[in-house]
């Protein structure tokens, strides 16, 4: 049986995002989670010799809804294959005039306005309270930005991502309420999958792929086939993004707190905790639910 070598770094793709043609030795596997089954195969191969795994986080031929995406069964199946740092790609409207289409925006907050999305692996007998007032690694993003100018893709390091439930498209009052607010770009899935990363300790970073205005610009409103259209070009640049990001990432010294995002951070009494539930959380808090 041919071992599985540990991923440091792994991809999530979304929209038009279903595959890294770059991985070299490209095989899949399934992974089986206590939370049922991700999203699809994990996808592991080497980019410039490094260990990388993708998953696609609509599952192959886009089948998923946002809302049906099983993000616990996908960050719990990246975190056993020793997943430190996450690079999620993302179709997202723009709610301002100065983020176009074709702009990749590289956001530093979220704001949550999904509806009853499972976002934590604990509960059922183990509290954990994890900080979250930096959802992004900052040390990621900015790496991120940096290879994204230095290839000549126009990006924007900064700005709040708004994450609605859809499946539908905002309507004309929630897109100006967004705007008022003062938030930049508007998606349907990074809030849940920022919050599991973090309770995973994993580093996230996330590269928004602005397609549409959303619907507040007369003449400019979103639709499907605007969002396919332009996205063709969007994943074309996250393509050479990700070929040279993948490396730096593992290369990056992390000294974030990502990385001990659950120290101290549950509280329930480790001897109330139960086998069964310890192995439920298994690589997402081994560490820390050994026996006082």
């Amino acid at each position: 049986m041919t071992k599985t070598p540990a991923c440091r770094v792994a991809v999530i793709g979304g929209s038009g995002l279903y595959a890294m043609p770059a991985l070299q030795g490209a095989r899949a596997l399934k992974i089986k989670t206590p939370y049922g089954a991700p999203s699809g195969p994990v996808v592991i191969g080497k980019l410039d010799g490094q260990a990388c795994a993708f998953l696609a986080r609509h599952g192959a031929g886009h089948v998923l809804t946002p809302s049906e995406i099983n993000v616990r069964a996908n960050i719990w199946a990246l975190k056993s294959l020793g997943v430190e740092r996450l690079i999620a790609v993302a179709a997202v409207g723009s709610l301002r005039e100065d983020l176009p289409p074709r702009r990749f925006v590289l956001p530093d907050q979220i704001f949550d306005r999904t509806k009853g999305r499972p976002g934590t692996f604990f509960g059922g007998g183990v509290v954990a309270h994890v900080a979250l007032d930096e959802p992004f690694c900052r040390d990621l993003q900015g790496s991120l930005h940096g290879l994204s100018t230095a290839l000549g893709i126009g990006s924007r390091l900064g700005g709040t991502y708004v994450c609605m439930e859809g499946p539908q498209f905002s309507t004309r009052a929630e897109s100006e309420y967004h705007r008022a607010l003062g938030f930049s770009v508007i998606g349907m899935t990074a809030a849940t999958e920022a919050r599991l990363a973090r309770e995973a300790e994993i580093c996230y970073g996330l590269v928004c792929l602005v397609t549409d205005y959303d619907c507040w610009k007369t003449g400019e409103e979103v639709s499907a086939g605007k969002v396919v259209e332009v996205m063709a070009a969007n994943v074309a640049d996250a393509r050479r993004l990700l070929e040279r990001a993948v490396p730096a990432a593992a290369a990056l010294p992390r000294r974030c707190r990502c990385a001990r995002a659950l120290e101290g951070a549950i509280v329930t009494d480790r001897k109330r905790i139960s086998q069964a539930m310890a192995r439920r959380l298994g690589p997402i808090a081994a560490k820390y639910l050994k026996r006082r």
